[in-house]
Formats: structure tokens, C-alpha cells, sequence
């Protein structure tokens, strides 16, 4: 877990390096569209900082007011980059549409896209790791983030092609349209961010895949019972909630169905470590015959 704190932390470094090249790159030329991209940046460090604020507060331990843990504050980060990226894509909307009123020419085009494409590689390399190390451990604050810098890199190579387009063309319009089609990608990834996280917080289930797994496990695991039935499910962010029945014999002992209890929990963990499982163990009256089957 420390890991994920100073991997978020390193984001909010690597965000204000690439802000500081791309208004840089945006001074040379006086570009809307670099400007767009540049404003972009100044949402990455604040949603870097956001990540990490959240990395760092869902990892404290569950206390007597939040029995259930603090994960669901990634959600609620992520959320918020949501919003300051819409709002990043309105202040862009504006500046293009005054510079389609006034279009200027851009100035040292080669100087300000070489500073700018250094900028995007910074992020794209910054957006591989964050998309690997928050998959793997699980955090949706990690990955909402790697998913903002991933439109961050696309939207930079449209502005690169489109501020070459408009340097060889000579159309200096074209430069403010680019910018609006920036802003409009932008909102999108907003909105899609949001719905997910959203999502989260609504305790929404796992995806199918993964219920198949579970499924999958404990009727391979639970040798012995009868039944397994009202299965559910809910993420709250790198931990998953799986909650369900399982019905065994009226004979079985009380040991004997904590063993069979024992041994799905292990196999759940196994591929969803921070896994919180609670079994309600029932007599053979008790089923349903429409639940998980016991093989």
C-alpha cells in the first residue's frame, strides 16, 4: 500500500513538469491549441493531488465510525476529476471561441511542438505505469487517473496534428477549431469517469467475469454442502464484498461447515486478495435449488 501512496505522490511531480513544458510550448507559439492542452495539464496536477489525498486516506484502517473502511473515498476523488474536467473543457471552449473570432498565426511551430510532444511522452510513459500498478493493486483513484492521462496523450496528438496542419496550410482558424474538438473529447472522458465512479458508489456489482469466478469457486470449494444462494456482490475500491448462503446438511457439524467455510474464503483470495466474505451458513430446509451448485 505505501507503494500506491508514493506512486500517487510521484503523479502530482510528473504533472507539474509536464504542465510547466506544455505552457511553455504554448508561450512559443501562442496556439489555442496548445493553450487547450496546456490548461489540460493544469487538471492533471490537480487530479493527481486528488489521487493521492484519496490512496493515501482509503488506506486507513476501519475505525468505529467507518466500520466498513475509508475505500469508498477513491470513488469520491475520482468524482471531483470528473467535474474539474469538465470545467477544464468549458475554459477551453471559450478561449477557441474567441480565437475563431480572431484567428493569429502560430509562431515557431517546430520549437513549441518539439517542447510539447516531450511533454507527451512524459505522460503517455507516466500512463503506462499508472494503468499497470493500479490494476494491480486494485485502485480506482490510480486508474481514474491513468485514464485522464491517457486522453491527455491522445488529445496532444490531435493538437500536434492539427497545429502542423494549421503551420502548412496557413489557415489559422483551423487552430481554434482544433482546440474545440480537444474540449469536446475531454468532456466525454469527464463524463465517462464519472458514470463509472458513480457506479462505485452505488455499490454497483462486479462484472459478470468476475461473478463467473466466484461462482465458479465456490462450487468447487464448498465439497460437502448443498448449496450455495443469494449471492452478492459490491466493489468499495481495491476491496470487493462477497456475501452469500451456503446450505449444508442438518447433520454437519459446527466444524465441520467452518472447514467448507474455510476453504472457499481461501480460494476467493486467491484471486481477489483484499476480498471481505461473509458466509451465512444454513440448514438443508433452507435451500433453494436456484442458487450455486455444489459439485
Amino acid at each position: 500500500m505505501k507503494f500506491v501512496i508514493r506512486l500517487a505522490f510521484a503523479g502530482i511531480a510528473v504533472g507539474l513538469v509536464v504542465l510547466a513544458l506544455k505552457y511553455a510550448a504554448y508561450l512559443v507559439t501562442g496556439s489555442v491549441a496548445l493553450y487547450s492542452d496546456a490548461l489540460e495539464s493544469i487538471v492533471n496536477v490537480a487530479t493527481a493531488t486528488a489521487a493521492f489525498l484519496a490512496v493515501h486516506l482509503s488506506a486507513v484502517p476501519p475505525d468505529a465510525k467507518h466500520p466498513y473502511g475509508h475505500h469508498k473515498v477513491e470513488y469520491l476523488s475520482a468524482v471531483g476529476e470528473g467535474i474539474l474536467i469538465g470545467v477544464a473543457a468549458l475554459a477551453i471552449l471559450r478561449k477557441a471561441y474567441f480565437g475563431y473570432l480572431d484567428p493569429q498565426p502560430v509562431a515557431a511551430p517546430v520549437l513549441g511542438l518539439a517542447i510539447n510532444g516531450l511533454a507527451s511522452a512524459i505522460n503517455a510513459i507516466w500512463c503506462f505505469v499508472l494503468f499497470r500498478y493500479g490494476r494491480r493493486f486494485r485502485s480506482p483513484a490510480l486508474v481514474a487517473d491513468a485514464k485522464h492521462l491517457l486522453t491527455d496523450v491522445v488529445t496532444s496528438a490531435g493538437v500536434l496534428v492539427g497545429v502542423i496542419l494549421t503551420v502548412l496550410t496557413g489557415w489559422s482558424v483551423l487552430d481554434s477549431i482544433v482546440a474545440a474538438a480537444v474540449a469536446v473529447h475531454i468532456l466525454w472522458w469527464g463524463w465517462e469517469l464519472m458514470r463509472q465512479s458513480i457506479g462505485g458508489l452505488m455499490d454497483e456489482a462486479v462484472s459478470n467475469v468476475m461473478l463467473a469466478k466466484i461462482r465458479e469457486a465456490i462450487s468447487k470449494e464448498a465439497q460437502g454442502a448443498i448449496e450455495a444462494h443469494d449471492l452478492r456482490t459490491r466493489h468499495a475500491g481495491r476491496t470487493t464484498f462477497i456475501e452469500f448462503h451456503l446450505v449444508v446438511p442438518g447433520t454437519m457439524t459446527v466444524a465441520e461447515s467452518h472447514g467448507i467455510c474455510d476453504r472457499v474464503e481461501a480460494a476467493l483470495k486467491a484471486d481477489l486478495p483484499e476480498a471481505v466474505i461473509t458466509i451465512h451458513v444454513e440448514p438443508e430446509e433452507k435451500a433453494k435449488l436456484d442458487g450455486v451448485p455444489v459439485v
